[in-house]
């Protein structure tokens, strides 16, 4: 047999070979529409965090179909991460997630957390701050504090989307550290951060903690006033005029990762496309002048990594808001 026919062979012996392979042996990569599902409402940080990874992945080509950013609100995510185990081991529905998918489920507010799920990456960070409409009588901080002291229900809080999570711990650990009773503070509940901005500038809750994201467009139109942000120091750009906690007397740094999680039982196949999607995103040109401006740590972990990032942040959590009398007892 000559050269040219032995390779012949030999190159259809292994084309048979690929063609026995599983598909996650051979590769993955989305082959219909896939669905950015966001568990709050439009106009919050999450859904503005989904749209712009859609936004970046669709300009860049990284994904070789369609992408639709899905809202799912309510439940504090508990429904957005039922949708997403509706599709189990599909990596054609993947979710915006946030430090919520633990403290809410430490809580007892869901029955889901990340290891029902397959962790994906962790993109960035971003600190709570604390506003104020601009005409607040509260002119701080540390002035809001003395006000609980004297009567920790004098002031009514907004907070999305649910009790112990990232943003109410922007104010809780403050207050915690100030010795006011949290149990005895009002605090309504709402399904977005831009709902709970509504909430405040309609002068139906007197506090809203948020993130940096957003309250951005807030700050710069002058209509709220922040007077305080869990970071510890100041932050540049339009919040170098906000005091951190720290100085005004309180022990309070809260920051609040957003990542992507995709539906349980993911092959690795699908995973490795997904870290090797969203390590292209956060290594573009888009993505680091989006952290620059909205004052994001880049914090960006493979899939790996998040999953052994979130097993001891989740220990770390449950300690703190066992502490706040806001973990489930059993």
């Amino acid at each position: 047999m000559g050269a040219r026919r032995r390779f012949a062979v030999a190159l259809t012996g292994v084309s048979l070979l690929l063609v026995g392979l599983p598909a996650q042996a051979q590769g993955w990569q989305p082959d219909r529409n896939v669905e950015i599902v966001i568990n709050t409402a439009p106009g919050s940080g999450q859904d503005a965090t989904g749209r712009l990874i859609q936004k970046i992945l669709q300009e860049r080509k990284a994904v070789p179909t369609s992408l639709t950013v899905v809202n799912k609100p309510g439940g504090g995510g508990a429904i957005a991460y039922g949708y997403l185990n509706q599709h189990p081991g599909d990596g054609h529905f993947v979710s915006i997630a946030s430090k919520s998918l633990l403290t809410n489920h430490i809580s007892g507010r869901a029955t889901v957390t990340y290891t029902h799920l397959t962790p994906l990456a962790i993109l960035f960070e971003e600190y709570i701050t604390v506003a104020v409409k601009a005409d607040s009588p509260i002119r701080s901080g540390r002035e809001l504090l003395d006000r609980l002291k004297k009567d920790p229900g004098a002031v009514s809080f907004g907070v999305a989307t649910s009790l112990g999570n990232p943003n109410h711990q922007g104010v809780a650990m403050a207050m915690k550290d100030a010795g006011i009773d949290l149990r005895k503070t009002k605090t309504a509940v709402f399904q977005s951060g831009g709902n709970a901005i509504t909430a405040l500038l309609g002068g139906h809750v007197d506090v809203v903690p948020g993130s940096v994201g957003l309250m951005r467009k807030h700050l710069q139109a002058g209509s709220v006033r922040l007077i305080a942000v869990a970071s510890p120091q100041r932050l540049a750009g339009v919040f170098a005029q906000v005091p951190t906690w720290k100085e005004q007397g309180a022990n309070a740094i809260v920051s609040n990762w957003r990542g992507m999680i995709g539906p349980g039982g993911m092959t690795p196949a699908q995973t490795a496309y997904w870290d090797n999607a969203l390590k292209q995103l956060t290594q573009s040109e888009a993505w680091k002048k989006e952290l620059e401006t909205n004052n994001w740590a880049d914090e960006y972990k493979s899939s790996a990594e998040t999953r052994k990032y979130m097993d001891g942040e989740y220990a770390e959590l449950k300690g703190f808001l066992t502490e706040l009398e806001l973990a489930k007892t059993k």
